[in-house]
């Protein structure tokens, strides 16, 4: 994006505060924050707020090999009409998996020419690769995604618990980030045919198995000093042990997700397996402990972990929650659905956002991304919170039109999204401006800030808004591959 514009709004998200603020950009960066100026070339109505593009850490496009499952075009193109400016894509259900160097480079082969937003990459951190995940680092890759029980992926095999030590072992070496799907395969049971009724696929997935899988995480990064993240956690009793840890000083962040913030067992209907996740949607009582994290910051981000299928997948076994599909679509409908939540709650909109912006930054390491900040690239939203909407699935960006949100009325649409200074939705997508973020390890840090600067379209660990793979950095993992 060349040349200049400004943006004003009576209400900025700037510093973690709101204020009435314009915002200048030059060659696609943010270049000054100023004083409001009614004469701005863009006005923010008076209703509506102005925001730092969401990150989303957490994402499965599926491509390539799965497309017709999602695919760069049109999972991008959600993330845009959902206000999301930077994605990190998870390293299944692709084909091939992103456990290679070559599988990094069919990734970005795949995503060329299709981008409405920013693009990252995680690696994945499997019994076959490890010892060699540095090259996988040195290739781009922003961190490390593991499962310690069986992902619903055939190629993507889960870690024992001495592998597990093993990768973060390696990972703390050279300073990444291993995001973990926490269930404990000990503690879970019902494989195969559960039937219709959401409560015995609820009971297949106790709360124990995220509890003792969270703790082997905790230990294990105790011992090797490395980081780790959890992925997409519903078990808010396991909230403990993680305030625990972090007191303690284990390099430990923790994501959750907007299906388990806002959705609740009691109400998913038996045989819809638009609702089935793993792990799975759990109670009222437990979805209190989840907010009751979010606001005293256990929790250090919110995520989609957008992770569709076919719809004849998620229809398998005419509803049988055992043999359907797992994973939730929700890339275009996270912050709307959290917000509509908070505020039957009473909790204002400037305590969620640094969970959508800031927070899943600073778990990919991707810096001071998710802010409105000089020098930043000018990722804006524009957001009208008081503004009702009923979700129609079938009005989705999403390839497969499928939302357990489906004909819910919510509170706070995205009116308008702009990447690297550039209109990249205003109620459909309108220009395709996204760019790959490469990041690279600490010590060539300096040659990748030259390559994103002679290479325009790939932004680069120590281009602006971007970082080593040393910085913090972590994240999640895709419920969708585990059955």
């Amino acid at each position: 994006m060349t040349g200049s514009t400004t943006l004003a709004a009576r209400r900025a998200f700037v510093d973690g505060a709101w204020t009435a603020a314009t915002v200048r950009i030059e060659e696609g960066v943010i270049a000054a924050i100023e004083p409001f100026d009614a004469a701005a070339a863009d006005l923010v109505p008076d209703d509506a707020v102005l925001l730092p593009g969401l990150v989303d850490s957490h994402v499965h496009l599926d491509e390539p090999g799965r497309t017709e499952w999602e695919g760069f075009a049109t999972g991008t193109a959600a993330a845009a009409a959902g206000g999301v400016t930077t994605v990190l894509d998870m390293p299944l259900n692709s084909v091939p998996v992103t456990t290679t160097v070559a599988a990094v480079a069919a990734k970005r082969a795949a995503a060329a020419g299709k981008l409405a937003v920013d693009l990252g990459y995680w690696g994945g951190a499997v019994p076959e690769n490890l010892g060699s995940l540095r090259a996988l680092a040195d290739a781009g890759v922003v961190g490390f995604k593991c499962f310690l029980s069986p992902s619903g992926i055939d190629e993507f095999g889960h870690l024992t618990s001495a592998q597990l030590e093993e990768a973060l072992a390696e990972i703390a070496e050279f300073d990444s980030i291993l995001i973990v799907h926490a269930e404990d395969p000990a503690h879970l049971h019902g494989d195969g045919p559960l039937g219709r009724r959401y409560a015995d696929f609820l009971a297949s997935r106790p709360p124990a198995s995220e509890d003792a899988a969270i703790r082997t995480v905790i230990e294990a990064s105790r011992r090797t000093g490395a980081r780790a993240h959890i992925v997409h956690v519903s078990d808010g009793t396991a909230l403990d042990a993680v305030r625990a840890a972090k007191a303690d000083g284990v390099r430990l962040t923790v994501e959750t997700c907007p299906h388990y913030l806002t959705l609740r067992a009691e109400d998913v209907p038996d045989g819809d397996a638009a609702f089935k996740c793993c792990p799975p949607i759990r109670d009222a009582a437990n979805q209190d402990l989840l907010w009751a994290g979010l606001l005293d910051g256990t929790i250090d981000a919110i995520v989609s972990d957008h992770s569709p299928s076919t719809r004849a997948l998620k229809e398998q076994g005419g509803g049988d929650f055992g043999l359907a599909w797992g994973g939730i679509a929700g890339l275009q409908t996270g912050l709307a659905a959290v917000w509509t939540e908070a505020r039957t709650r009473g909790i204002p909109l400037e305590r969620i956002l640094p969970l959508f912006t800031s927070g899943p930054a600073r778990i990919g390491g991707l810096g001071t991304r998710g802010t409105l900040a000089v020098g930043e690239p000018a990722h804006l939203a524009v957001f009208r919170p008081d503004a009702p909407w009923t979700v129609r699935a079938a009005d989705l960006e999403y390839r497969n039109k499928l939302s357990p949100w489906d004909g819910a009325t919510l509170h706070g649409r995205v009116e308008a999204t702009w990447v690297h200074g550039a209109l990249a939705y205003d109620g459909a997508v309108v220009a395709r401006n996204g760019r790959e973020i490469l990041a690279s390890t600490a010590a060539e840090a300096g040659a990748a800030a030259t390559t994103a600067a002679a290479a325009p379209g790939t932004q680069a660990a120590g281009a602006p808004g971007a970082q080593a793979a040393g910085a913090p950095g972590a994240e999640a993992l895709a419920e969708e591959g585990a059955l």
